[in-house]
């Protein structure tokens, strides 16, 4: 059994022998790209602590398994940020380390989960050392985050890390199609568009409307790329005002640069944007790798702007002055 996740066998492994052999961490941190399994992973650890049909294996079946699935267990606390991109506040890690400092009300053990922990503020973080240092009798604390280079130093010593990384396309698409009853060219298209992260496709699949999204966005990506430097400018305006959607939309955007550069530098990679084809080759030929790659690292630099909190207007315009000039069909 690998507690129902699709892939990351190795991980499900090194957590059972833990539970197996009485050689429980007091803190796990998963790290990996955000939609890869970081938090199924640590919910599914949760379930076999405290699953009462079963021991060191999550039963999944169960009023524990099923109430922490939904993170409405009574011995779970869940923290994060309010926002994705936002602050985690000091105020919460210490609300969290008072819940702590009690007993378990059902569980054998509480458990508390840090949602996206490279969000924390430093204060917040600082304030959590010393419950990772001297954590309470039957508790155990589950951290994600995108990478431990986003984290206090002191933060990850403290923790057992495992680091997830994407699945192989086909590995992801077989999954949707054996278990959603995806059609094979659907389920290869969300495999790729979630560059092999099992929950962001799965995600795509029971959220068609990001999918819409997406399509909304690229559009108006390829119609600012034939738009003059006012309609580029009042984009930047109007979408300024909700730094949320433009961390969503700046990744899609990111995405199709990164298929223009492999497909002008002849990489054999395979790209995201499977049915943007079409408009990928024609970037491809008109603007070369060069461009493209300015582009890939003018996104990035976008987005880590936005979440440092920078002035989102001007980020945005520099974008659009940046953003190449041309007509390209869909």
């Amino acid at each position: 059994m690998n507690w129902d996740l699709i892939g990351h066998e190795w991980a499900v492994k090194h957590l059972k022998d833990h539970l197996q052999n009485g050689a429980l961490r007091h803190a796990y941190l998963f790290t990996g790209p955000q939609g890869v399994g970081r938090r199924t992973l640590a919910l599914r650890l949760a379930q076999a602590l405290n699953c009462p049909e079963t021991t060191g294996e999550p039963c999944g079946r169960c009023r524990t398994c099923s109430q922490i699935d939904r993170m409405q267990y009574a011995d779970l606390a869940v923290i994060e940020a309010e926002t994705r991109g936002g602050t985690l506040k000091v105020d919460q890690v210490r609300e969290l380390q008072h819940s702590l400092s009690l007993a378990p009300y059902e569980g054998r053990y509480r458990v508390a989960l840090l949602l996206r922990f490279e969000e924390a503020h430093p204060s917040a973080a600082n304030a959590l050392l010393k419950t990772l240092e001297e954590p309470p009798e039957r508790v155990k604390l589950l951290l994600t985050a995108q990478n431990t280079d986003d984290l206090l130093p002191t933060i990850v010593s403290r923790c057992e890390v495992l680091r997830l990384r994407p699945l192989p396309l086909e590995q992801v698409s077989r999954a949707l199609q054996e278990r959603f009853q995806v059609e094979q060219a659907q389920a290869l298209l969300l495999a790729h568009l979630s560059g092999g992260r099992p929950g962001y496709a799965i995600r795509l699949l029971q959220e068609p409307q990001l999918l819409t999204r997406r399509r909304d966005w690229l559009d108006e990506h390829a119609r600012l790329m034939a738009a003059n430097r006012v309609e580029r400018f009042a984009f930047a305006e109007v979408a300024a005002k909700d730094k949320e959607s433009l961390l969503e939309m700046l990744p899609a955007w990111q995405s199709i640069w990164r298929d223009v550069m492999l497909r002008a530098a002849g990489s054999a990679n395979p790209l995201a944007n499977l049915d943007r084809e079409k408009q990928i080759d024609a970037l491809a030929h008109e603007l070369g790798v060069t461009i493209s790659q300015r582009m890939t690292t003018l996104l990035e630099r976008t987005q880590l702007l936005l979440s440092q909190n920078a002035n989102t207007r001007l980020a945005m315009e520099v974008l659009m002055l940046s953003l190449p000039r041309i007509s390209v069909g869909q």
